[in-house]
């Protein structure tokens, strides 16, 4: 094999080849470093001697189905200069690893259409060695995003494991890219996150958020200018909690069996804002059975309108009305919602100053989920992390 072939191949020039072996399974190519590859690692003085030296062998791209080897006598340079006695660089790999830079390329390519245990297998890997490879493109390409032209975001906390475990996230709606991943949720979670954006000097004009009393007090302290929006959909979901508790409540007052019989198998078809049509019969007897919960069922298709307004008067004037009626049904789960929309009403109605939602995050929600099932989970929470900030680029999206 020629130095050009070498070098087109397999990314190494200025080395001198000198021979192929063929092994069980592969071929072996030698090589020697070339004169002007003797230079000092620490000063980069060429006033070196040569003091002996140590074979490595490096894995390179394959040919066929033969892995490919390139072996080395590294040499050892004595430097006139600084007066110390190291091993020279290597230009083709990085440092300390045993596989080429054509080879780690060849990984990341495969990783594209594969998951890592597939390429591993494929490659004859272990899983560690193609989760570091891909870690560390990772680190390099996402690991701090930048953040100056970021103007809207959204925050969340997934579940990422049993345990309560989680992880909070942060999404700049414009782009669609995840530009934070933190530990555990609520305020202590963002901590690094304001770091970096007050060093970015970011101008958030608005944040979209679920209504944690965490979220509202680091918003206020970190954005204060900021327009804080409490998400639509985690508004109907405190609703839904509260639509459940009630008819958890009710089935528990109930003596009738067939009023009982009624509330069971209906949880969805209550949640739902079109059941299907045999959800539709089974929802429709049981509201007819049960006088507060289908006021309630009424208050939540109400509330959706909320949202649906032409502009924050009105919105204003609509959610006055329908706190008005929620604590005029005398429901006692109505009424708790109530309070709680009197206490947060400008942080909801702010949705119609900048409309934004959590909506691509509960999006990202899936992908993730999808991410931890095709990789049956992940042993390295920051290799976890930096997929995390990858997933908007289609190549990471849906690969483990």
């Amino acid at each position: 094999m020629s130095a050009t072939l070498l070098y087109h191949t397999h990314g190494i020039r200025s080395y001198t080849y000198l021979k192929q072996k063929i092994v069980p399974g592969g071929i072996e190519f030698y090589i020697a470093a070339g004169y002007s590859q003797l230079v000092c690692p620490c000063c980069k003085s060429t006033n070196v001697w040569q003091k002996g030296g140590k074979e490595r062998r490096f894995r390179s791209l394959p040919v066929g189905r033969k892995t490919t080897t390139i072996v080395l006598m590294v040499p050892r340079v004595f430097c006139h200069d600084c007066k110390t006695t190291r091993q020279i660089k290597i230009t083709f790999a990085e440092e300390h690893k045993r596989y080429t830079r054509f080879f780690e390329r060849h990984v990341l390519d495969l990783l594209l259409s594969m998951t890592c245990q597939d390429v591993a297998e494929h490659l004859g890997l272990s899983w560690d060695t193609v989760r570091d490879i891909e870690k560390r493109s990772l680190t390099r390409d996402f690991s701090k995003p930048p953040l100056k032209s970021v103007t809207h975001i959204a925050i969340d906390e997934i579940a990422v494991r049993k345990g309560h475990k989680y992880l909070t996230i942060v999404m700049d709606l414009h782009s669609g890219r995840v530009i934070f991943v933190g530990d555990g949720k609520g305020a202590e979670a963002l901590i690094p996150f304001w770091k970096r954006l007050k060093k970015a000097r970011a101008n958030i004009l608005a944040v979209c958020s679920d209504m944690s009393s965490a979220y509202i007090t680091a918003i206020r302290n970190h954005l204060p200018e900021a327009i804080h929006v409490f998400d639509r959909f985690h508004v109907m979901k405190l609703f839904n909690e509260k639509l459940t508790s009630l008819r958890r409540r009710l089935y528990g007052e109930t003596r009738d069996k067939e009023g009982k019989e009624a509330l069971k198998g209906i949880r969805f078809d209550l949640l739902k804002r079109e059941p299907d049509e045999k959800g539709t019969k089974r929802l429709e007897k049981a509201l007819a059975l049960h006088a507060d919960l289908a006021v309630a069922h009424a208050l939540k298709e109400q509330l959706y309108e909320l949202w649906e307004r032409d502009d924050s008067e009105e919105g204003f004037q609509y959610l006055v009305d329908w706190i008005a009626d929620a604590e005029w049904a005398e429901i006692p789960e109505m009424k708790d919602f109530a309070k709680t929309l009197r206490k947060h009403w400008p942080e909801i109605l702010n949705f119609y100053a900048s409309e934004i939602t959590t909506g691509p995050l509960e999006g990202l929600n899936n992908k993730i989920k999808t991410l931890k099932r095709q990789s049956y989970g992940f042993r390295d929470k920051e290799y976890f992390k930096l997929k995390i900030l990858a997933i908007h680029r289609t190549r990471y999206a849906l690969l483990g």
